[in-house]
């Protein structure tokens, strides 16, 4: 007798992280979702991707890939050069990100220019934003080329800053020792705005573990650079303060005041509220009412570690996606078996595992051992 039961079918929600320096969190998914599809039974299991950001680099494509639109504007890159950058608007909301503004990765030749790169471009994103009159703006930091403390971002928000001759700064690193007199009171709009700061980063802005110190080195700082730095944003709180910021000292030292070199300082200045990146986003891209719908999360990052089980994007998922079964896929995952428990997880799949070969800077190889991947969870789940 011939069995009539159809074959079980499977609902997976694909919610990773990108992989950063190889994949965007869309092309984790993807390939995943290729290699898922691509069993026997392939519509034995199902798919729906939900590509996320932690309010890092990719968190404007991320927001685009969940059903926001995409803007594209030309802004001064992180060194003065014209770059294509985009916001995702969704009538609402607005979300505008430093990576695609003014990041460390448009530096022309890849070359680190820790005292002349500049805030500005991220701040004409905001401009343009702010030309949509949306309700909110979220302010995506991560990845900045610059240690400006936002100097650049301000004199693209209608602020002036002047030296002892009375000649308008340029805002960057370099310039933020020579501010004499600061002037303006910002565009109309800002204070209409709701703007919100989704980061996890908690350094205040100078000091032993300020933004010159912990991030300087990895934007080429040298230690009388990061010294330099540091004495510069000193300056530049204190003449915040007397150009009527009367709230400057106390947000230096403010947690997550060292964002992105500083750019999280001014934010705080403007007035902006800080929340957690990766629950903001998750909350953002309405995570909780994707997963309900699905019997298996899949969700994943470029590395699964202790940064991982310390609240990174990854944990945040598990921690929401209740019962159901949760598969992280990682580039590497230095987090033994025992403790995968610890962010309730099933099954840590790793590209490390798949190949001797370096996959953190070859996306071709990655997307490849990802559908290898996708393959083998859909034998697993079925």
């Amino acid at each position: 007798m011939t069995s009539t039961t159809a074959p079980k079918t499977v609902r997976t929600l694909i919610a990773p992280d990108k992989f950063k320096g190889s994949l965007t969190a869309s092309e984790v998914a993807d390939a995943l979702a290729a290699g898922l599809r691509s069993t026997a039974n392939a519509g034995t299991v199902q798919c729906e991707l939900l590509p996320l950001a932690d309010g890092g680099d990719g968190s404007v494509a991320a927001a685009v890939a969940s059903g926001f639109g995409r803007r594209s504007l030309t802004v001064a890159g992180p060194t003065g050069q014209p770059v294509e950058a985009d916001i995702a608007f969704d009538g609402t909301t607005a979300v505008v990100e430093v990576a695609n503004t003014c990041g460390l990765a448009l530096l022309p030749d890849g070359k680190l220019e820790p005292l002349s790169s500049s805030s500005r471009g991220f701040g004409e994103a905001i401009r343009f934003a702010l030309s949509l009159k949306p309700q909110t703006i979220v302010l995506a930091l991560g990845g900045s080329a610059s240690t400006d403390g936002g100097m650049g971002m301000l004199t693209a928000l209608g602020y002036s800053f002047q030296d002892r001759e009375g000649n308008q700064l340029n805002g960057n690193g370099q310039t933020l020792e020579q501010i004499h007199t600061v002037t303006g009171t910002g565009l109309p709009g800002l204070k209409d705005t709701e703007l919100i700061v989704a980061s996890d980063v908690h350094n205040p802005l100078h000091g032993s573990t300020g933004a010159p110190a912990v991030f300087g080195p990895q934007k080429g700082a040298t230690g009388e650079q990061v010294a330099f730095l540091n004495e510069g944003l000193r300056h530049f709180v204190a003449k915040m303060a007397e150009a009527g910021f009367t709230a400057a000292e106390s947000l230096a030292e403010h947690e997550g005041a060292g964002s992105a070199g500083g750019i999280g300082y001014a934010c705080l200045l403007l007035g902006a509220k800080q929340v957690s990146g990766a629950d903001y986003f998750l909350d953002l891209l309405d995570f909780n009412s994707r997963k309900d719908n699905c019997d298996i999360v899949i969700t994943g990052e470029g590395s699964i570690d202790e940064q991982t089980l310390a609240g990174k994007l990854p944990a945040a998922v598990a921690r929401r996606s209740g019962p159901r079964p949760i598969i992280a896929v990682a580039g590497r995952s230095l987090l033994p078996k025992e403790r995968w428990s610890e962010m309730a997880l099933t099954r840590v799949y790793a590209l490390a595992e798949y190949t001797d070969q370096d996959s953190s800077k070859d996306p071709e190889l990655s997307a490849a051992l990802l559908r290898q991947i996708g393959q083998d969870i859909a034998a697993s789940l079925l």
